[in-house]
């Protein structure tokens, strides 16, 4: 789904099917061979395509004798450096501090950056030779752009690794071959989407052009540009030799002490229970000896699950096959730059004097039967599905036309739910860290991800910002859950050369979770968002219901897609760059909250309860703020890493215990706290805790009760009027403050009121006990009928908080920023003598300085801005925007973006304000105010409920 999704690497089907012509050319079943044969391409447009099933062929790899028809298009393989050999390299040893499985791309590199930073005893197990299960028939593409500031540096690092480090170090060549890329667009959204990766290469000076439909003939004499709007060119671009990379990486490992063994499968994990029943590593069995290890990195590609299932953890990945042709030798076609034509679903890579073409189809084909004994295997291409790459090829560059086919590579690949790759330690078990599910970026994401992998394995967290990548961005229940798994991979596969526009939502795998109020507000017309696997409401359209339908997987596999999708047909109209057709549905959402009051359904909020002898001695330590007060009080605070940076941010309320499996207030002895975190970060949430919980060997217990509680939020300037006629309370400031909670009544029912603020207006929430929530909500809705509530959505909180300045974690707050980069000084103790989590890296920040801070800009003009927008001051690129929305109140884009000193000095105030701003959008530079404070209600007389 998201823009450069893959290395394009390995593989597109084998349906095993088609006309007998195909059956009788594909005949051959070994491993992949030298003899080649051609195919031409015009024969193959008309050829008579018969239909195949959905089905998976059988795996081709492991019979003896070559094939005529199925190689991969590289000199040297690792394959032939060990035939005939059925032991190990060398003998396992006993033990070891860390054991990566897997050696291809991203256990190369892990165990090769493990060495570098100082692990003396780390062994790679490999159960053939080197690369031998998806890497070998990788495209091996590397582009530098895409729409992550994160993915940007990562992509830098592997370039670096494979272009100047390894080389460097060992003398060796890795195939590494600098001949640029060219982005093809089609239509004006796609430009568009080029020029936002262009604005934001500019902050890493990452080099980059777009042309126009003459230059880029100029450039690409043998492209068709009839049909092209224009291109974006990134020189640096280029591809590198899977053997040649991963055997360099090898031997430079090796060089710092590493220990490299082929022949060597794993045949089981073994894992203990420590005293506290904590699930821990402890040993890797093979076939040839068992090694102790408190460590295991799961590096097993598209055999990830296999290997997590021996540990019992979960490894959200699906097997499909993904391929690629390899052309005969075209005329002119040296030193081009390699293509993606997204539009047609297609990319070209240079292999030399020839091509090799490939894409992503709305039906790949799932390997249902994951082969253990596959190794430098093929499969079959299945024609029927590969003919859509060869006709967007010929359109693109006409002279493939008259091109014969010389060799064809279908290998498995493993996908995910949301095309970005599983890392990081699994929660089932300690020790037990992933590093796989690269959908087929494995080579090109290999450097960058295996070095934060190395740091987050030593370190216990990674350099980066690798949210996106963690495996614990997804909830317990999906990770399991193969109907999820198998639809959202499917999709996420299909779309991963869409556009990628702001508002898109995903059609697979929904409603999975759903909250108490969701038919209520289904009928009232909510159009739905969904955020690992809850249904939340995004805004609501005045002309009906919009019900998300099962997943119809696009009309693939002989399933009927769904006509007059009213959902569907939504998301579509808001597929653009510029102010969506709903901005005005949005906007009075808005500013109903700020005029008069709107009920907010924030129901899919994590809400956990810490509580035991020791909660006190864990809150103390976990949370930045001071929590440890008097029953009633709710506080505002972080959690931060050892390094200081912010892994969460969530509201903590001081409980009472209460009776016995009650959701809104549970027994407990000792000390409790209840916490309300965003839903979407929930399972992060849970997992940084209970892993500090579990070091610490702290006596209390984190209880999670975010499916038996619902959760209001009712906002606006009317707030209190109307809940004074619901709530059997007094909502005056003084008998019910800011900041402040207790148990109440609500149409008969228990709840438990929070005066906070989401928004920036006078406000309670409503905790409430699953049953109850339809009658308290209608409660609310008929007394606020008068008054003019409405209900509203996740869009109108992104823009209202925004608005006032509120962060979003993972947008303008994330792992890797501070809470004094980010203005949130005001949420640590440093005033007090109570030690926390990331304590001494906060201090020694505050004491040699900020060097980059988080800064509110706004524009005159009226134009739309999502994100990644280039920062400039005083002509000088300084960062660029995090997270950017239109505020309604004030009437102005709002955009937030941490910047530094191109100097390199501190970012005070003074720096900030003395500063003229441009905020670039695709291209086009905007003039911008900085603002030190929130632009809306600086001083919050709006929450204290003063108007």
């Amino acid at each position: 789904m998201f823009l450069a999704a893959g290395a394009e690497g390995a593989a597109v089907h084998g349906r095993g099917g088609g006309g007998e012509h195909r059956r009788k050319a594909e005949a051959g079943e070994g491993r992949a061979g030298p003899e080649r044969a051609s195919l031409d391409m015009r024969y193959l447009r008309c050829a008579p395509l018969l239909p195949a099933p959905w089905r998976s062929p059988r795996p081709r790899g492991s019979a003896i004798g070559p094939t005529a028809r199925k190689s991969v298009p590289y000199e040297k393989t690792l394959q032939e450096e060990g035939s005939g050999s059925r032991g190990p390299s060398r003998p396992p040893p006993r033990t070891a501090e860390v054991v990566v499985v897997g050696g291809g791309s991203l256990g190369c590199q892990t165990t090769y950056h493990l060495a570098k930073q100082g692990v003396s005893s780390v062994v790679l197990l490999e159960r053939d030779r080197l690369t031998s299960g998806t890497t070998w028939h990788t495209a091996g593409l590397l582009w530098q752009l895409r729409p992550s500031d994160v993915e940007v540096e990562l992509l830098a690092h592997t370039r670096d690794v494979v272009s100047r480090e390894l080389p460097a170090e060992t003398g060796l060549h890795t195939g590494w071959v600098q001949n640029g890329g060219l982005f093809i667009a089609s239509n004006k959204q796609r430009l568009d989407e080029y020029k936002r990766l262009m604005s934001l290469g500019k902050v890493y000076g990452v080099e980059s052009y777009v042309l126009t439909p003459s230059e880029t003939k100029d450039l690409y004499p043998l492209m068709n540009i009839k049909d092209l709007y224009g291109t974006l060119y990134v020189p640096k671009d280029g591809t590198m030799d899977p053997a040649g990379t991963c055997s360099t990486l090898a031997r430079a490992a090796a060089a710092r002490g590493a220990t490299i063994i082929e022949n060597c499968p794993v045949t089981g994990i073994q894992v203990r229970a420590d005293d506290f029943g904590v699930r821990r590593v402890y040993a890797v069995e093979t076939a040839h000896g068992t090694i102790q290890t408190p460590c295991v990195v799961n590096c097993a590609g598209v055999w990830a699950s296999v290997l997590g299932r021996l540990a019992g953890v979960h490894v959200p990945l699906v097997g499909m096959h993904h391929a690629y042709v390899v052309t005969e030798r075209i005329e002119g076609i040296q030193n081009m730059p390699n293509v993606r034509d997204h539009d047609a679903s297609v990319y070209l890579r240079l292999q030399g004097d020839a091509l090799s073409v490939g894409g992503y189809e709305s039906n790949p084909i799932f390997w249902e039967e994951v082969s253990e004994k596959f190794a430098f295997g093929l499969f079959d291409l299945d024609w029927d599905v590969f003919m859509k790459h060869i006709e967007g090829a010929i359109n693109r560059v006409p002279v493939l036309e008259k091109t014969g086919i010389k060799s064809t590579v279908c290998g498995p690949e493993s996908f995910t739910a949301d095309h970005k790759p599983l890392m990081g330690e699994a929660p089932e078990v300690r020790g037990f860290f992933l590093g796989c599910g690269f959908n087929s970026a494995g080579m090109m994401l290999g450097g960058g991800c295996g070095r934060e992998l190395a740091h987050w394995i030593i370190h216990g967290r990674p350099e980066k910002d690798m949210y996106g990548y963690d495996i614990r961005r997804f909830h317990h229940s999906l990770t399991n859950n193969n109907r999820w798994i198998r639809e959202r991979s499917h999709e996420s596969y299909a779309k991963n050369y869409s556009v990628v526009f702001p508002h898109d939502e995903p059609l697979a795998g929904r409603n999975v979770r759903k909250d108490p109020l969701h038919e209520e507000l289904l009928r009232q017309g909510c159009v739905f968002q969904e955020r690992h696997g809850w249904e939340r409401p995004g805004w609501f359209s005045p002309r009906g219901t919009a019900p998300v339908l099962d997943y119809d997987y696009y009309g693939a596999y002989g399933r009927e897609r769904h006509r007059d999708y009213t959902y569907n047909r939504l998301l579509g109209d808001e597929y653009t760059f510029d102010f969506p057709p709903h901005h005005d549905v949005i906007k009075t959402e808005c500013l109903t909250c700020r005029n008069a009051l709107a009920l907010f359904d924030m129901s899919y909020f994590g809400k956990f309860y810490l509580v035991g002898p020791e909660a006190t001695k864990a809150a103390n330590w976990l949370f930045t703020a001071d929590v440890s007060k008097a029953p009633g009080s709710t506080v505002y605070t972080c959690m931060l890493n050892q390094r200081g940076g912010v892994e969460s941010d969530l509201t903590v309320s001081r409980i009472s215990p209460g009776a016995p499996a009650s959701p809104l207030a549970p027994a407990f002895e000792g000390d409790g706290y209840y916490l309300a975190i965003g839903g979407a970060v929930a399972q992060h949430n849970w997992s940084h805790i209970t892993a500090v919980l579990q070091d610490m060997k702290l006596q209390c217990k984190l209880l999670d009760c975010s499916e038996e509680l619902g959760m209001m939020s009712i906002q606006g300037p009317l707030s209190r009027v109307v809940l004074q006629e619901v709530l059997d309370t007094d909502l005056s400031n003084e008998a019910f403050p800011f900041s402040t909670h207790k148990l109440v009544t609500a149409a008969g029912c228990t709840v438990r009121a929070m005066r906070l603020s989401f928004v920036g207006e006078l406000g309670w929430e409503l905790h409430v006990p699953r049953a109850d929530c339809v009658k308290v909500y209608q409660a609310v809705m008929q007394a606020g009928a008068r008054h003019g509530i409405a209900n509203a959505g996740y869009r109108a909180i992104d823009s209202l908080s925004i608005e006032k300045g509120y962060r979003h974690w993972h947008a303008d707050l994330r792992p890797d920023d501070t809470p004094l980069e980010a203005g949130l000084a005001f949420t640590c103790k440093l005033k007090s003598n109570i030690p926390f989590l990331g304590r001494e890296a906060v201090e020694a920040q505050k004491a040699k300085g900020i060097f980059r801070r988080l800064v509110c800009f706004t524009t005159e003009e009226k134009v739309p801005m999502f994100g990644l927008e280039a920062v400039w001051r005083n002509g000088e690129v300084v960062g660029f925007i995090r997270r950017a929305d239109f505020g309604f109140a004030i009437d102005k884009t709002i955009a937030y973006g941490y910047i530094r000193d191109p100097a390199g000095g501190p970012v005070s105030l003074d720096f900030v304000r003395s500063g003229s701003y441009e905020l670039e959008r695709m291209g086009v530079p905007y003039p911008a105010q900085a603002h030190t404070r929130s632009p809306f209600d600086p001083d919050n007389q709006r929450v204290k409920g003063i108007y």
